[in-house]
C-alpha cells in the first residue's frame, strides 16, 4: 500500500541532510530557515524518529535520518529519470540539462560547448547556472557540476577538476607607475579582490587559506573589493581592477592568451575540487552517459596540462 507521505516535507529533509544545514537547504529551495525547520520536525513527529542532529556547525543526520535522505533521493531520481525516459520517447532531439555555477560556466563549460556540438550534432545541451544545485534535487536537471567536498549522499558523484590556487592581475599592474608585484609584500599597494564563495564546508580557498599553506605573510593591501560571483572576479582581474586569487579551471584561458599573469607564481593546491553529479540512475541514459564521457575527456585535457 501506498502511503499518503508528506512529500514537500520529505523533500526539505532530503536537502537539510544532504547540505548538512537547515539554512543551505532554504537557500537551496528558496524558502525561510523557520520553514526547513518546521517541516524537519513535522516529519520526525510523523515518523516517531529524531532524524537530524542540530548543532552549531550545523545539521548532522542520525542513522535513521541517512537511511531515509538516501531513500528519497533514490526515488527522487528514479521519477525523475523515469519521467524523462517517457517524455523523451517520441522526440527525435533530446536536451540535455545541465546544472552548474555561473563561474565555471561562463569560464570553462561555455568556452568548450563547440566542440561538443560538432562532435555530438544530434544532441543539444541547455545549461541551467544557480549557486544552490537545486535543479538536480528537484529533477529539473540532467546532470550538475557543483563545487566543494564531493559531499552528496544518495547521488553519483565523480571529480572532473581538481584546483590550484594563485594571484592573477592584469598585466598593466605589473608596471612600476601601477605599483608593480615582485613579492608577495608587494600586494599592501594593491587592490586583493575577493570571491564570496558559499560555505561547502572544510577550508575556504581564500586568500589567507593561500598564504598559510605558501608559507608567506599576507600584508594588509591598499584596499578589496568583494564579488559574489567567481566570472566577476575573474573578469575584475582582467579588467585591471585588482589582483584576483585565480582558481586554476577558470583562469586557465585567460592565462595562456595573456589576458591575466601570475606575477608570483606561487602555486597552492585548493581544498575544493569539481564534482560531476547525477542520480545513481542517470547514466543509463546514453545521452547523458555520453556528455559525461566528453566533460571528462575535456578535463583529462586540462588536467595533462596546468
Amino acid at each position: 500500500m501506498i502511503r499518503n507521505l508528506p512529500f514537500t516535507t520529505l523533500r526539505s529533509f532530503e536537502s537539510a541532510a544532504r547540505l548538512g544545514s537547515i539554512s543551505r537547504a532554504a537557500t537551496e529551495l528558496n524558502v525561510t530557515q523557520s520553514a526547513i525547520s518546521q517541516q524537519v520536525k513535522a516529519l520526525e513527529e510523523w515518523t516517531k524518529c529524531s532524524l537530524l542532529h542540530r548543532g552549531r556547525s550545523g545539521s548532522k543526520p542520525t542513522d535513521d535520518g541517512a537511511a531515509l535522505a538516501l531513500a528519497i533521493a533514490q526515488g527522487l531520481g528514479t521519477i525523475s529519470e523515469l519521467c524523462s525516459e517517457m517524455q523523451s520517447r517520441k522526440q527525435r532531439n533530446v536536451t540535455i540539462v545541465i546544472s552548474t555555477l555561473p563561474g565555471f560556466a561562463v569560464n570553462w563549460l561555455f568556452p568548450r560547448l563547440i566542440r561538443f556540438d560538432q562532435a555530438k550534432p544530434d544532441l543539444q545541451v541547455s545549461i541551467h547556472t544557480n549557486t544552490s544545485g537545486g535543479d538536480l534535487v528537484a529533477g529539473n536537471c540532467d546532470l550538475s557540476i557543483r563545487y566543494g567536498l564531493g559531499s552528496y549522499h544518495g547521488m553519483h558523484v565523480e571529480k572532473l577538476l581538481s584546483e590550484t590556487l594563485i594571484p592573477v592581475c592584469a598585466p598593466g599592474l605589473l608596471i612600476a607607475k601601477a605599483g608593480g608585484i615582485s613579492a608577495v609584500g608587494d600586494l599592501e599597494r594593491h587592490t586583493l579582490l575577493i570571491d564570496d564563495l558559499s560555505d561547502y564546508g572544510g577550508d575556504l580557498p581564500t586568500w589567507s587559506f593561500w598564504a598559510e599553506r605558501a608559507g608567506v605573510h599576507l600584508p594588509k593591501p591598499r584596499n578589496t573589493r568583494r564579488f559574489g560571483q567567481s566570472n566577476m572576479v575573474v573578469q575584475a582581474a582582467i579588467e585591471g581592477y585588482g589582483v584576483a586569487l585565480g582558481r586554476s579551471p577558470l583562469v586557465e584561458a585567460a592565462l595562456a592568451d595573456g589576458r591575466l599573469v601570475a606575477p608570483l607564481n606561487v602555486k597552492v593546491a585548493s581544498p575544493y575540487s569539481y564534482w560531476i553529479v547525477c542520480t545513481k540512475t542517470a547514466l543509463q541514459t546514453d545521452r547523458i552517459r555520453q556528455f559525461r564521457d566528453w566533460l571528462r575527456h575535456e578535463a583529462a585535457g586540462i588536467e595533462a596540462h596546468p
